[in-house]
C-alpha cells in the first residue's frame, strides 16, 4: 500500500491568499507627495510619479509608488584637474570625452501614468513599453518596466506581469523600485492557481527585509519553498541538504506570531517537518503540532467566508495527517478516530475511506473495511485511482477462507491494471525528453476537454493521466501551464491596437518561454510519478500472483482433506451479525443500487468460508 508508505509526501494546502483585513489592515496607500520646500523652484514644472490607485480586488491593495522618484543626476561642472594632470594629458593620446547625458524627457512616461490613473490599462502598458524601446530613455527604463508590470497585472495578465517584475528585481536591492516590485509578487501569488511559480522568485531574496506588513506572509511562503525543496531532495536521497531545508522551515515558523493569520499554515508545515524525522520525538512533536492546527482552525462565528474555507481545508489536512501519523505507529484505533473526522464529500474524504479500510483490516474489522471499498467501487467514483482497493478486498476474502471469490477479484485486478502497467513500461522505456512525457498527458486532457470518446489505448492513457495527476505538485504545475495558455489566448481577445502590438508579441515570446520551462518541470515530475506508479503496480501485480498461489494451495488442501474424510460434508460457520444501528440511522439491505446519501455508510455482511468438519451427533462446539 504505497499510498500510506509515503504518507509524508502529502498535499500541501495552497492557501496563500490571506484576507485583506488580516494582511493589509492599516496600510496607508495614499501617501502624500514628498516635496521639500527648498526645492520648490527647482522642481517646478516636473510631475512626480502618479500615485497608485487601489485596485478593484478583495484580498489586497497594491502599494503606492509615491516617493519613488529616480535618483537625481548631478549636473554640476566637473572639478578642474590639477596642473600635473594637465601636463600628463598633453602627452597622452587624444581621447574623446563623452558628455554627460541630459536628463531624460519624462513626458511619455507621464502619459502612461495618466492613462493608468484613468484605468486605460492597455494604453498605459503600450505607452510604458514605448519608453522601454527608446535607448535615450534608459534612465527611465526601470520605472517604465515597473509601470508596465502594474498595467499588465490590472489587465489580468499575471504571468506577463511576473516576467516584468522579475526583470525589475534583477537590478538588485539598491534599485528604488526593488521593494515595491517585491511586494507586488505577493499580489500575483494571490491570483495564480499555483503559488510555486512565485516561490522560486521569492526565495532568491530570502535575506531582504520586507515591510512589516508583509513579513509574516514572506516567512510562510519561504517555509513553503523549503518544504517543497526538502521533499525534492529527499526523493534524490540528498538527505543532508534536505535536513537543512526542513530545519529552515522550523526556524521560520518560530518567527511568525501565534495570532498572525499565517501561523496555522506555517504550523502545519512545521508539523510536516517533524513528521519527516520518523523518530519517537518527531512523532510526539508532529502530533502536537497537528493538534495545534486543529485547535487554531476551529469554526468560530464572525469569520469571513474565505477565511473559514481556508481554515476548513487546513483542518481536514491536519486530521488526515494525524490519522496517518498514528497509523504509521500502528495505533490503528486512534487512526480510525481521526479518519472519522473527515467530512463526508470533502476533498480528502475518499482517500480517508481507503486508508481507514487498511486500519480496519489490521484490527479485524473486515465488515467495515469492505463497506468502505463498496463506496470506492461505486459508479460515482469510476475515474478515481485506487488499485490497492482490489488487493485489500482479495486479502480479506482470502483470510476468511473465501478462496473462490478472492481469485475472481484478483482476476479483475489483473484485467484492469495489467494493461496500465504494460503501457507504463512502453512509455518509460522510450527515454523521451522531459517535455514529451508531459505532452502525452496533455494530449489526453485535450481529448477529454473536447469530449472525444476514448477507446482502446486511449482508455489506458486516461488511467495513466489520472495516475500521474494524483500527485499534487504535478497537478498544480499542470494547472499553471493551462493558466499560461489561457493568458496567451487572452491577448487575442484584446483590441486590435493591443493585440497586434510589439508589446503583445514580446509578451507572447516571454509566455512561451515560461510555458516551456514549466513543461520541462512538469515532464520531469510526470516521469518520476509514472516511474513510481510503475514500480508500485509491479509490486501489486506480484502480490496478486502470490495471493493466487496461496488461494490455489488452500483450495487443494481442502479438497484433499475432504477426500481423506471419506467425502463427509463440511459445514460453513454461522456468521453472527446485528442490524442494530444508531438512532439517527436506518438499516437498509443493499440490493446493488447506489445512492449518494448512502455513500460511506455501507457495512458488509461477510459470510465466513472457513469450514468446520462435521461433528459427531450430540457434540456441541
Amino acid at each position: 500500500m504505497h499510498r500510506l508508505l509515503i504518507a509524508a509526501a502529502v498535499a500541501l494546502p495552497l492557501l496563500v491568499g490571506a484576507p485583506a483585513s488580516a494582511q493589509f489592515q492599516g496600510l496607508n496607500l495614499g501617501g502624500k507627495k514628498s516635496q521639500k520646500k527648498t526645492d520648490k523652484k527647482k522642481d517646478e514644472g516636473k510631475k512626480a510619479p502618479a500615485a497608485e490607485e487601489a485596485p478593484a480586488m478583495q484580498e489586497a491593495t497594491p502599494p503606492s509608488d509615491d516617493g519613488l522618484a529616480l535618483p537625481k543626476l548631478d549636473l554640476g561642472a566637473a572639478p578642474e584637474p590639477k596642473k600635473e594632470e594637465k601636463k600628463e594629458r598633453k602627452a597622452a593620446p587624444k581621447q574623446v570625452v563623452a558628455k554627460e547625458a541630459p536628463p531624460a524627457d519624462r513626458s511619455r512616461l507621464e502619459v502612461s501614468l495618466a492613462l493608468f490613473k484613468e484605468e486605460k490599462y492597455e494604453e498605459a502598458a503600450l505607452a510604458a513599453f514605448d519608453v522601454l524601446q527608446d535607448p535615450a530613455q534608459a534612465s527611465l527604463h526601470q520605472e517604465a518596466r515597473f509601470q508596465m508590470a502594474k498595467a499588465l497585472y490590472r489587465l489580468g495578465l499575471y504571468h506577463s506581469a511576473l516576467g516584468q517584475l522579475s526583470l525589475v528585481l534583477s537590478a538588485g536591492e539598491q534599485d528604488p523600485f526593488f521593494k515595491p516590485a517585491l511586494e507586488w509578487l505577493f499580489f500575483i501569488s494571490h491570483k495564480t492557481v499555483n503559488e510555486t511559480v512565485i516561490l522560486d522568485e521569492i526565495a532568491r531574496y530570502a535575506n531582504v527585509r520586507f515591510p512589516e506588513k508583509f513579513q509574516n506572509e514572506f516567512r510562510y511562503l519561504l517555509a513553503r519553498y523549503h518544504v517543497v525543496r526538502g521533499r525534492a531532495l529527499d526523493q534524490v536521497e540528498q538527505r543532508q541538504e534536505a535536513d537543512r531545508s526542513f530545519g529552515e522551515v522550523k526556524r521560520l515558523v518560530l518567527l511568525i506570531p501565534r495570532d498572525d493569520p499565517f501561523f496555522p499554515r506555517a504550523r502545519y508545515l512545521e508539523a510536516l517537518a517533524w513528521f519527516r524525522e520518523n523518530s519517537e520525538s518527531g512523532f510526539t512533536r508532529a502530533v502536537e503540532a497537528f493538534k495545534d492546527v486543529v485547535r487554531l482552525t476551529r469554526p468560530t462565528p464572525g469569520k469571513r467566508a474565505e477565511v473559514a474555507q481556508i481554515d476548513k481545508t487546513l483542518r481536514e489536512l491536519a486530521f488526515m495527517q494525524l490519522a496517518r501519523t498514528h497509523y504509521g505507529h500502528r495505533q490503528n484505533r486512534s487512526a480510525l478516530y481521526y479518519y472519522g473526522k473527515i467530512e463526508r464529500g470533502s476533498g480528502p474524504w475518499l482517500e480517508s475511506l481507503f486508508e481507514a479500510s487498511w486500519a480496519n483490516y489490521r484490527i479485524g474489522q473486515y465488515e467495515q473495511a469492505l463497506g468502505n471499498l463498496v463506496t470506492l467501487s461505486s459508479p460515482f467514483f469510476r475515474d478515481e485511482y485506487f488499485p490497492e482497493a482490489l488487493i485489500l478486498k482479495a486479502v480479506i476474502y482470502y483470510e476468511n477462507c473465501r478462496y473462490r471469490e478472492s481469485a475472481v477479484i484478483l482476476d479483475e485486478f489483473e484485467r484492469l491494471y495489467q494493461p496500465v502497467y504494460t503501457e507504463l513500461e512502453s512509455l518509460l522505456s522510450k527515454d523521451l525528453e522531459a517535455t514529451a512525457y508531459y505532452e502525452v498527458l496533455s494530449d489526453v486532457q485535450r481529448r477529454n476537454r473536447q469530449g472525444i470518446q476514448a477507446t482502446g489505448t486511449d482508455k489506458v492513457l486516461e488511467r495513466v493521466l489520472a495516475l500521474a495527476l494524483s500527485d499534487t505538485d504535478l497537478n498544480k504545475t499542470n494547472e499553471s501551464i493551462l493558466e499560461l495558455e489561457a493568458e496567451m489566448d487572452a491577448y487575442n481577445k484584446r483590441a486590435d491596437g493591443f493585440r497586434f502590438s510589439a508589446l503583445a508579441k514580446d509578451m507572447a515570446d516571454q509566455l512561451k518561454g515560461q510555458r516551456a520551462s514549466l513543461m520541462k518541470k512538469a515532464g520531469l515530475m510526470a516521469r518520476g510519478k509514472l516511474e513510481a506508479e510503475r514500480v508500485a503496480l509491479k509490486r501489486l501485480l506480484n502480490n496478486g500472483l502470490r495471493i493466487k498461489f496461496e488461494t490455489t494451495s488452500k483450495e487443494k488442501e481442502f479438497l484433499e482433506a475432504s477426500l481423506q474424510a471419506d467425502g463427509k460434508v463440511d459445514l460453513v460457520r454461522d456468521y453472527r451479525y446485528s442490524v442494530a444501528v444508531a438512532d439517527d440511522q436506518l438499516y437498509w439491505p443493499y440490493e446493488g443500487e447506489y445512492w449518494r446519501d448512502e455513500l460511506g455508510t455501507y457495512q458488509y455482511t461477510l459470510t465466513k468460508g472457513c469450514r468446520d468438519r462435521a461433528k459427531p451427533a450430540g457434540k456441541v462446539e
